[in-house]
């Protein structure tokens, strides 16, 4: 199945445009981007300010939680006073359990999102055996209760988003499709064709998911199934729940990103447990990135196309050295020259630390596998060291046995083939049947994929399937080059959009990233991100944070930061906090400990999907926490106490 214009090519997939008031979403119409307030809507004055700040901060639509009558009734007075003051920026509401609220709602704002997943459906982790019949009987059931905010949104012109996430499926759909992004898929699809039974069609979808790979998943099925009905509504994009800082940013990319890629993306917002107007910087710098996108370099297609959008299936390679194989995606960082002693330095910042009095060296779990330098460091022993890399006329006769040569592809295709492990750097248009061959004689080779193509991460992939397609099977590193003048934080968002699209398709054995920005220690945080947010390779605690809004019942980004500050050393280690619970049980799922408000002031604690421990006053809450983890032995104490 096709699941966007060109896998290849840039070309945005052409959706109808649907208006929120004076706003186009989709059509010709550029990626929007939007956020939440995090205030509560009952504080006229504080949802307003807020609102005008994100304003400010060049959010386009304003999304605000509606829970109750209550709240929905006081979009009116938040509305006028915006209007007031000279704000036009449409307003949409959140709803999830009430449909009166949307009701009242749809009459004030200019969009209402709502959730299939809970709107006149239940979830309540109950398995149902369905039948045909059944199934049906529940359906009409919810067209019943659903049409009466159908007919108020073509009565007074507002748009929807029928927005799935993974967290919140009904039992419904559980109990037919399991947790699956089909299962996402079909909970949006029904009430769409419920919506267009009664010809109504400005309507915006969503998938989202607090894992990049479901979400991902989820879209591409959403739309490859759209496409075969004939249909073309536009997507809002979003890894929910993605967390804070750099690792909220790169889960983000992660998923959003591989989308935009695609020509996926019609509007987006960037789930981070920070203030709302920190949102939008993030997501201009994903969206603006494909404003010219469609001048790159032409890209040949691969036919057949072997890698499967739908279904994750890890490439299969040989190994060599400990890349590729059954290892986990390896890591190469650039070392700068500065003699030996900024060699011991620099390498510090990589994850390693000489110990000059035992000669020893500490090793961290995100340490980098390799580190590229122009030419090997002397006067000291490597022992326990990560490998090196370096050109090969740079080798030294009588060298370390860990150091490996690093030739570029012209250079390597006039020496004899070599037995013993190094690395050569290819483009995808170095590819034919005559360089495969000497790829699979040469088993001793890691190829390093990378291309100058605007495109890249589609340029790059396209090397993957050629390189299938011929039968090769030498482990394959991803590197990405930017350019100096780019920022940090365009850096980590390209970065994780361009290496963390191919490893969710399960491309590629390792990863190299390079800019003269980077120092070694932000090359190496970016590239163990990006695999933590792949879920290729763990090297720390895995936090699932939302990013707050008025329905929250304590503050997230001071608890995500105790909880963090306690736990960071637990590797592996999933842990969900969320404000409250309309997605958190679900979203948290695979989490190993949730943390969910489920009151004012008051927590609950759940291992895994079930409930520990109710109404736990906020104050205590962290320590019972900690507590909980060291009951079911999760715990160890960190380093140095």
């Amino acid at each position: 199945m096709n699941y966007c214009s060109d896998v290849f090519n840039y070309q945005r997939f052409k959706t109808r445009e649907v208006k929120a008031g004076r706003l186009g979403i989709g059509g010709d119409n550029p990626i929007r981007i939007q956020s939440m307030t995090t205030t509560n809507t009952l504080d006229t004055r504080a949802t307003v300010e807020q609102c005008i700040r994100m304003i400010k901060a060049g959010c386009e639509l304003v999304r605000i939680t509606a829970p109750s009558i209550r709240e929905a009734e006081n979009l009116r007075n938040i509305r006028d006073e915006l209007r007031m003051r000279g704000y036009d920026t449409p307003l949409a509401a959140d709803i999830h359990y009430t449909p009166k609220a949307a009701e009242i709602a749809a009459t004030i704002v200019e969009k209402v999102r709502i959730n299939p997943g809970n709107y006149a459906d239940k979830k309540r982790f109950e398995t149902i055996d369905y039948n045909d019949e059944s199934y049906l009987e529940e359906l009409e059931r919810i067209r019943r209760r659903f049409t009466p905010l159908i007919k108020i949104c073509k009565s007074y012109g507002t748009a929807m988003r029928i927005g799935t996430n993974h967290g919140s499926l009904s039992d419904r759909i559980l109990s037919r499709y399991g947790d699956t992004p089909e299962g996402m898929v079909e909970s949006a699809m029904e009430f769409l064709r419920i919506c267009e039974t009664l010809d109504y069609h400005d309507i915006v979808l969503s998938m989202k998911a607090s894992n990049p790979k479901v979400m991902i998943e989820a879209y591409r099925l959403l739309v490859a199934k759209m496409m075969k009905e004939g249909m073309n509504y536009p997507l809002h994009l979003g890894v929910t729940e993605a967390g804070e800082g750099e690792d909220g940013r790169i889960k983000s990319a992660v998923g959003i990103g591989t989308l935009l890629e695609d020509g996926l993306g019609d509007t987006i917002r960037v789930s981070l447990t920070e203030e709302p107007e920190a949102e939008m910087p993030v997501a201009a710098l994903l969206a603006g990135r494909y404003e010219n996108r469609s001048r790159h370099e032409y890209i040949q297609p691969v036919n057949p196309n072997p890698v499967n959008p739908f279904v994750y299936e890890k490439q299969h390679s040989d190994a060599v050295l400990n890349i590729g194989g059954n290892s986990v995606p390896r890591v190469i960082i650039d070392v700068p020259e500065n003699g030996d002693e900024g060699f011991y330095t620099t390498t510090g910042q990589a994850g390693y630390r000489y110990h000059s009095e035992t000669d020893k060296w500490e090793i961290a779990d995100a340490a980098a596998d390799y580190l590229r330098v122009d030419s090997p460091p002397g006067n000291f022993s490597f022992g326990g060291m990560p490998g090196l890399i370096c050109p090969a006329d740079k080798i030294p006769p009588d060298g370390e046995k860990n150091i490996y040569p690093l030739y570029d592809f012209n250079e390597w295709m006039d020496i004899p083939i070599r037995h013993l492990p190094h690395f050569v750097v290819i483009e995808p248009g170095n590819i034919d049947q005559a360089t495969a061959k000497r790829f699979k004689n040469s088993p001793q080779t890691v190829l390093v994929l990378q291309t100058s193509n605007l495109h890249a991460m589609p340029h790059l992939r396209s090397g993957f399937m050629q390189l299938i397609n011929h039968g090769v099977k030498n482990p394959v590193i991803i590197r990405r080059e930017y350019p100096a003048e780019l920022s940090l934080e365009a850096i980590r968002l390209y970065a994780a959009t361009d290496c963390g699209g191919l490893l969710n398709d399960g491309l590629g054995q390792g990863i190299w990233i390079s800019a003269p920005s980077l120092n070694p220690e932000e090359a190496n945080n970016l590239a163990f991100g990006i695999l933590q947010a792949t879920r290729t390779r763990i090297s720390r605690t895995d936090y699932i944070s939302c990013p707050s809004c008025g329905r929250t019942l304590f503050d997230l980004q001071s608890t995500t930061a105790r909880i963090r500050k306690r736990t960071e050393h637990l590797k592996g280690l999933k842990i969900g906090i969320m404000g409250c619970i309309v997605n958190g049980p679900g979203e948290m799922a695979d989490a190993d400990y949730g943390y969910v408000g489920s009151g004012p002031g008051v927590i609950t604690l759940y291992k895994e999907k079930e409930i520990i421990r109710k109404n736990i006053p906020a104050e205590n809450a962290v320590d019972e926490l900690i507590a909980l983890i060291k009951k079911y032995g999760d715990w160890t104490e960190p380093t140095g106490t």
